[in-house]
């Protein structure tokens, strides 16, 4: 499994980048591994207002569905729309293509009380 350095991780296993103000989510690829085949990703419309900590969303595979947590607070901007015909991106780039949501962060500072890369595999290894 891969952890990219240049992001910042949750306890919930979502992924956060900033992106010229923005920051950019996704599932991380323990979670998505964890989950299975991803068939249906349900994302709240942009313009909405999610809080860190919170569910915003879900991700339903062939085992379970999981709620999606928002990593920071904020409102969303952008959705993936390329999720709704293949749900599948998840699996198969859940650090490119299979992003979930954009968001306008309301305190941009709350990226950096994400984990790191190597706190959250330590993390996963003691969960």
């Amino acid at each position: 499994m891969e952890y990219p350095e240049d992001l910042r991780y949750s306890r919930e296993h979502e992924w956060a980048r900033s992106e010229n103000g923005r920051i950019r989510v996704g599932i991380t690829d323990f979670a998505q591994d964890a989950l299975g085949d991803v068939v249906y990703v349900d994302l709240p419309e942009s313009g909405t207002q999610v809080t860190s900590g919170q569910a915003f969303g879900e991700v339903e595979s062939t085992k379970s569905v999981s709620d999606v947590f928002a990593p920071v607070s904020g409102s969303i901007v952008e959705r993936n729309g390329a999720l709704e015909e293949h749900p599948e991106l998840v699996n198969e780039h859940p650090y490119g293509d299979g992003w979930l949501v954009a968001i306008d962060p309301t305190d941009p500072a709350e990226l950096d009380a994400l984990l790191d890369a190597a706190a959250y595999q330590e993390h996963i290894s003691t969960s």
